[in-house]
């Protein structure tokens, strides 16, 4: 499930957990008429392949496998026979097609799997396209998410609380339903199709403590990445099937990860510490829906010092701290720029982490850019734009690009601030959907100009 959540970036949007029910889900705008510059896309893929070792990859694999996102056990393992069908119902956006279309190519390609596109409705995965409202009235707190065994959003309700759609009572997959909205913005219609329909063919869980994978719910990762894709090739090796038990699984798995990949045998295992229940209560509190500003900021304050007691000095401290700046922004900034510095100390030192540390460095460039420190403000963000596009992130990269646009117009570089701006337009309305939305962030941001902010 991707759930709905306080904005973890984007300064001033984003994605971040909130509850996790038994149901996978993850917390589009069509492509109406606009005065802004065409929609951007992006087009090669660029994942970078898994660094940790694969004692400890066989380790995230069993407890993506064999758990669901609420910590309930799953007794086998399950999967699709392929090949395996996906078909498309609903009112999908203009930009749901293409963005499966290249979706589906990454699947087959990256993790050896075969998957195609139908129009049958005995398609082993629908996907349809229907209301963020009607998405919020079957699970209130999802922005999407998948259901076994059936394939329309009005089923959902009655079979529910049935065995019919109960994970824990399946033997193998045969047929799902993916639900997606189709008046979010393009990126979070993509987002969606990434995460839910790797759910929906492989692990159904959620870890905290994997830095390089959409299989988290910090949502930091927004497309399949390298360790995801061999997660997947993993899940559909010729030595697993249906039926199988964690401790089957568990014996068959380093020889599949050995002959997937080899340089994994090679790495030293890390064994970070399990993520306890504590801190993920902790951080859903804070950063879902439901709680008042002081209890999240209560929260948020927990999970930093639970982080600060287990002595974790990885991504999942650098998130506790992240979280706990985006709480205080409004109230007390430089108590929040103490915690944004903090997470970016932490994200330095663990691996895998520039995405990471290319949402905190939007907060930082954003600090910089109010004090009028626009050199500061651009080595932030050129750093971290590279690091945006790698990751497909569209409306992290326009947000970073508009924050470089103000930096280069303080330091009397107003030509080519102009044209930056300009191309940061089309990546933001793939990032944030609507006109208005762009126009919004683009008024936030230069506000942020001393030399505009007055005027503003």
């Amino acid at each position: 499930m991707r759930n709905h959540l306080l904005p973890i970036c984007l300064l001033l949007v984003g994605c971040m957990p909130g509850a996790a029910p038994d149901t996978a889900s993850r917390a589009a705008q069509p492509a109406a008429m606009s005065a802004l510059p065409p929609l951007k896309t992006f087009t090669t893929p660029t994942p970078s392949r898994p660094q940790r070792s694969n004692a400890d990859i066989a380790r995230d694999f069993l407890e993506l496998a064999f758990n669901l996102e609420s910590g309930r056990e799953l007794p086998v393992f399950t999967r699709f026979e392929q090949p395996i069908t996906i078909r498309v119902t609903g009112q999908a956006p203009a930009t749901l097609m293409p963005d499966l279309t290249k979706l589906v190519y990454r699947l087959n390609t990256e993790a050896g799997l075969r998957v195609s596109l139908t129009t049958s409705p005995a398609a082993n995965i629908t996907v349809q396209a229907v209301t963020r409202a009607q998405i919020r009235r079957n699970l209130p707190h999802a922005a999407c998410f998948v259901v076994p065994n059936i394939d329309d959003i009005s089923e959902y309700r009655s079979a529910r609380r049935t065995t019919k759609a109960n994970w824990g009572l399946l033997r193998k997959r045969e047929k799902m339903a993916v639900f997606v909205p189709n008046d979010a913005s393009p990126q979070e219609v993509r987002d969606c199709l990434h995460e839910e329909l790797a759910q929906a063919i492989g692990p159904l869980n959620d870890l905290y403590r994997l830095p390089d994978s959409v299989f988290n719910d910090d949502n930091v990762h927004t497309v399949l990445t390298g360790f995801d894709m061999l997660i997947l090739r993993a899940y559909y090796a010729p030595e697993l099937m249906n039926g199988m038990t964690r401790r089957q699984v568990a014996q068959r798995l380093p020889g599949i990860l050995a002959r997937l990949n080899p340089a994994g045998e090679m790495a030293q295992a890390q064994r970070p510490a399990p993520t306890p229940r504590s801190w993920i209560n902790a951080i859903q509190t804070a950063l879902g829906p439901g709680a008042g500003h002081g209890e999240r900021r209560a929260a948020a304050r927990r999970a930093v010092g639970i982080a600060q007691s287990l002595g974790w000095q990885d991504h999942r401290r650098a998130f506790a701290h992240y979280a706990m700046g985006r709480l205080t922004a409004a109230s007390d900034p430089e108590a929040a720029m103490g915690h944004f510095q903090a997470a970016d100390r932490f994200y330095a030192a663990s691996p895998g982490t520039a995405l990471h540390r290319a949402y905190v460095a939007s907060q930082l460039a954003a600090h910089a850019l109010s004090q009028g420190n626009g050199n500061g403000a651009l080595a932030l963000v050129n750093r971290s734009i590279p690091v945006a596009a790698q990751h497909e992130n569209a409306a992290l990269l326009s947000t970073l690009m508009l924050l470089r646009a103000e930096a280069l117009e303080i330091t009397g570089r107003a030509s080519e601030a102009a044209h930056v701006r300009l191309d940061s337009l089309g990546w933001a309305r793939y990032g944030f959907g609507a006109d208005w939305a762009v126009r919004a962030k683009m008024r936030e941001i230069t506000a942020l100009n001393p030399l505009k902010g007055k005027r503003g």
